[in-house]
């Protein structure tokens, strides 16, 4: 029988495979190939994560609830306890999770309204999660004859019903595929050794990448679970040049295809964005904390309509995207608090959709091509923490206060340490990204300057050393010590600990920590088309706006806010700033605009 399926499979990858390759498999070649410019000009992507854990729903406020699989392989006590609902979990983990399948219905799944709510939101391609790391398949797989969605669950072929409804509704429609699997017996993920994976990418993963491609011919491919193996061993650059000359020119993968992938579009997940000329990328994130639907998430979790529009406009004016997640629910509905902000972000669209698609940023480079500005006006808070006993923290898709950004932003905290016992005491700092620990005496005056750094970690370095030191202490002795840290993207994380042991054991050290957290918010950002600039304000203007860092105006540069009629008068100060006259927008009109307000300046580059 395995004989036979692998036949069908190379006879159906033969047919397609063209007579003449133009991209040769090596990342020269690769990089030589153009990425296909309908990618950077749609900025906007629906990913959908829809499988067997949409049963359970359940991970963590901030966790993934697609990894619900691999929380019954680690023995979370959450999860088991969810999963007690659904199977007996004395079964071993493969058995206990196939069992979900009995209870994913879909019953309420209509693709094409799926389609046409993907559309209305502004989204110009869609990503649907064809199989995740859990192995199970949305489509009818020869490499997996019952272990997908048309032989259990739902019974209907999920990848085929919504790449043709998506199709239908003028949508380009894109693939996320796993290239490991955590049920795999040929090589479970994350179990057995990294090495081992061989037979498991030739005779399973590749033959069946090629027949989804082929079957299907989707626009793009997010490929994932890639990053404890390298892209040799998942054969990067042999597929993705054979996507690319099935395909053809509008094809473009990303760039998680294994350590040491050179190519693709890049992805930043859970972020405040990157700024990268050099590749296409868009940022991939949840409505929520999670991608899958999670039911345990508070509604704190989830981006107001404004925090999205101002979060996509920054990735657009970085020269990025957004693939925006959203998690069905297992009945086939989309839950309704995800489709009210994707509407929100439509309606959005509707209005200013001119000063996103098709645009580019507003960026000044060096002779190298370096970004030295990108014109983003930015203005600084500071906001207290609540008070902790420990400096020892892992927020991972989120920042430590609701109206903070989840990257680049600073921390200090203050605390008096006290001995419980005299001795030598080994102080650690372990963080990410960066951190710095200084003390002084607890009776002296608080001083700024002067104090030296006493532990100092970089999570970039390759070797710490300067990350834990030594200090005698007294019994009663009392410290106060400064815990700084610099958050930059992705995990934020920070573990102050000591020992008193000789560092047998670590524990967080104990104070009454007072946190202050400072970070910069956008107030404004600008995109380009051709010879016009937008410039996005995220507060609502007034009668007039001063503008700062636009380009030398021209005698027919003309101004007009987006969304109404009337033009704009301006004119220029002495100190090169421009003053912006709105009093000719109606009322009636400026009421019907919210979120961002852009306003376009004609003629101008």
């Amino acid at each position: 029988m395995k004989n036979i399926v692998a036949f069908v499979v190379f006879a159906f990858v033969f047919v397609f495979v063209p007579q003449a390759q133009t991209v040769e498999p090596n990342w020269e070649s690769l990089n030589q190939r153009p990425y296909p410019q309908w990618f950077s000009d749609a900025k906007l992507g629906i990913f959908v994560h829809w499988g067997l854990y949409s049963v359970p729903a359940y991970a963590s406020k901030e966790g993934y609830a697609e990894w619900f699989y691999r929380g019954l392989m680690t023995g979370d006590t959450a999860r088991r306890r969810i999963m007690s609902l659904y199977a007996d979990t004395t079964l071993p983990v493969f058995d206990q999770y196939a069992t979900l399948a009995d209870h994913w219905h879909a019953e309420l799944w209509q693709p094409q309204q799926w389609a046409n709510l993907f559309r209305r939101a502004g989204a110009r391609y869609v990503m649907l999660v064809t199989k995740h790391h859990d192995g199970y398949c949305l489509w009818d797989s020869p490499l997996q004859p019952t272990w997908n969605s048309t032989m259990s669950g739902p019974r209907r072929n999920i990848v085929e019903d919504l790449t043709s409804a998506v199709r239908k509704e003028g949508l380009r429609m894109g693939f996320y595929y796993s290239l490991t699997e955590w049920s795999n017996p040929r090589h479970i993920w994350m179990r057995h050794a990294d090495d081992s994976i061989g037979d498991y990418v030739e005779n399973y993963m590749i033959p069946q990448f090629k027949e989804l491609v082929a079957r299907y011919r989707p626009d793009a491919i997010f490929c994932d679970g890639d990053w404890q193996n390298t892209a040799e061993q998942f054969h990067a650059p042999e597929l993705i040049s054979w996507y690319y000359n099935l395909v053809g020119p509008d094809a473009i993968v990303n760039n998680r295809w294994g350590r040491g992938t050179k190519h693709g579009f890049l992805t930043p997940e859970y972020s405040q964005g990157i700024i990268e000329v050099s590749s296409p990328w868009a940022e991939c994130r949840g409505i929520g904390r999670s991608f899958g639907f999670n039911r345990n998430e508070d509604i704190e979790n989830f981006l107001s309509d404004s925090e999205l529009i101002h979060h996509f406009c920054e990735l657009v004016a970085a020269g990025g995207g957004l693939t925006l997640n959203v998690g069905p629910m297992a009945d086939g509905t989309i839950p309704f608090i995800q489709q009210e902000r994707l509407l929100a972000l439509g309606r959005w669209l509707d209005v200013n959709g001119e000063a996103i698609y098709g645009s580019s940023p507003y960026f000044d480079t060096d002779c190298r091509g370096n970004v030295v500005t990108n014109h983003t006006l930015y203005s600084r808070t500071s906001l207290p923490l609540p008070a902790s006993d420990a400096v020892d923290f892992d927020w991972v898709r989120n920042a430590p206060l609701k109206d903070m950004p989840v990257d680049n932003f600073v921390i200090r905290w203050e605390g008096i340490v006290e001995a419980p016992a005299s001795g030598d005491y080994i102080f650690r700092i372990v963080a990410d990204d960066e951190a710095t620990v200084s003390f002084e005496p607890a009776h002296s005056p608080v001083a700024d300057s002067g104090r030296a750094v006493f532990l100092q970690y970089h999570h970039a370095w390759a070797d710490n050393d300067d990350a834990q030191r030594s200090l005698h202490l007294h019994k009663g002795e009392r410290l106060r010590f400064f815990v700084d840290y610099h958050e930059k993207d992705l995990e934020a994380m920070v573990h102050f600990c000591w020992s008193l042991d000789g560092g047998k054991n670590f524990l967080p050290v104990p104070a009454q920590w007072k946190g202050i957290a400072t970070s910069e918010s956008a107030k404004r950002c600008f995109t380009r088309k051709g010879n016009d600039l937008y410039v996005i304000l995220f507060e609502r203007p007034g009668q007039q706006v001063t503008l700062g860092d636009l380009p030398q105006l021209k005698k027919n540069t003309t101004m007009q806010l987006l969304g109404t009629s009337a033009p704009l008068s301006w004119k220029k100060l002495k100190d090169g700033r421009v003053v912006v006259d709105l009093s000719a927008v109606s009322a009636s009109e400026a009421n019907r605009l919210d979120h961002a307000w852009v306003i376009k300046v004609g003629n101008v580059l």
